[in-house]
């Protein structure tokens, strides 16, 4: 694999040289900048020339659908920028850059273990590429990517003028989410609604922060031991972690308390599980309800469980459809989470074993009661539980 660029000091002193020239006249662009989009459209041209590169992407996260989409970019096929997204998942390597917020390489993605390449990087004949986060206010808005066509080692200089210049776009988009938050504080009649959205805000983006470094301490520790067995336990422990960092995502401040709307938890928590399958589709079909961040949690946990345990055991050829259905207004004051697959089906549930047992769990904790039926048409798990904020 041939080196970025070959090893000879005149080329390094032309890379270096180009690389500042290319960062000042990227941070006087971000001095300029009025209008975002074209920001972010004219950043991925100066990324490109400097890093000699012909596709560059910038991602920007969506809570409510648990993904990164293509904001800007360059290189691309025509309806890609800001259409297509890619999985937000720490199997994904620009996924794993905002779940860890550390710059992420991929020198070889036919040889990526412990990555899924998205089809999109595939169609366009991409086989090397890295990743930095963009960081906004300590907490990571998205993903400053560039791919290759051509086999690439990336050199440590291009990986920190990556960061440099991710640090660069991370302070237009703060100025310009300041800028749009004090348009709306302006335009709000009710002071004390602003400030505790504020404070709302702040906590999200810390607990988002404490959740990043635990997700990046299973990545470091996960590549660590060669069994398989250690694997998918991190990746079910990592799993589970990203369902509560979701439901943090998904909050809101409603009559002094703060709640979580489920419709949109549940959509973002199955998007995510449907991005780390190949061929398991995952429909939803959610009633809006709202319930206490305490309570929305363990029924996020419960449909994860449910849904992971039918991605790994349900389907003989790892091709099925999970279906998520959430229903209020059953019996007296209860709804009913369901959770269906349409694979093999087993005999009998088992009982004992830990993936029912925390599921039946976490059931008590939120007042409800766990149902689980199999047969030779599929699995349903039945989550009844009261409504309670």
């Amino acid at each position: 694999m041939k080196a970025d660029p070959p090893s000879d000091p005149a080329a390094d002193i032309a890379k270096l040289r180009r690389h500042v020239r290319i960062l000042v006249d990227l941070g006087r662009l971000a001095t300029e900048a009025t209008d975002l989009d074209r920001f972010l459209d004219q950043a991925v041209v100066l990324v490109a020339r400097a890093v000699e590169i012909d596709h560059v992407k910038i991602l920007r996260y969506r809570p409510a659908t648990s993904d990164l989409l293509i904001e800007a970019g360059i290189g691309w096929r025509d309806g890609v920028v800001r259409s297509s997204t890619l999985p937000a998942d720490l199997r994904s390597p620009p996924g794993r850059a905002f779940q860890t917020a550390e710059p992420v390489v991929v020198p070889d993605c036919g040889r990526a273990r412990g990555f899924t390449i998205s089809p999109l990087l595939k169609q366009h004949g991409i086989v090397s590429l890295a990743n930095v986060p963009v960081l906004v206010d300590g907490s990571t808005w998205g993903v400053l990517e560039v791919d290759s066509v051509t086999p690439r080692q990336f050199s440590e200089d291009t990986l920190e003028f990556l960061v440099a210049a991710g640090a660069l776009i991370g302070t237009v988009v703060r100025r310009k989410v300041a800028e749009t938050m004090e348009a709306d504080r302006l335009a709000s009649a009710n002071s004390d609604v602003r400030q505790l959205e504020t404070l709302l805000r702040e906590i999200q983006h810390r607990v988002k922060n404490s959740f990043a470094l635990i997700l990046s301490s299973i990545s470091l520790q996960r590549h660590r031991f060669e069994s398989q067995d250690v694997e998918r336990a991190l990746d079910h422990v990592a799993n589970r972690i990203n369902a509560i960092s979701l439901a943090h995502d998904q909050l809101a401040h409603r009559d002094g308390a703060q709640v979580v709307g489920l419709a949109g938890y549940l959509r973002a928590l199955c998007r995510s599980i449907e991005q780390q399958t190949e061929g398991v589709a995952v429909d939803v079909d959610a009633d809006d309800i709202e319930l206490a961040l305490e309570r929305a949690v363990p029924l996020g946990l419960v449909l994860n469980e449910a849904a992971i345990n039918s991605v790994k055991h349900a389907f003989d050829d790892g091709v099925g459809r999970i279906s998520v259905v959430l229903k209020s207004g059953v019996g007296y004051g209860e709804a009913v989470l369901a959770i269906s697959d349409n694979g093999r089906g087993v005999d009998k549930p088992r009982e004992g074993g830990s993936g029912v047992t925390l599921m039946k769990a976490l059931a008590r904790q939120i007042g409800g009661a766990l149902d689980q039926e199999s047969s030779t048409h599929g699995t349903t798990t039945k989550l009844t539980f009261p409504i309670i904020r």
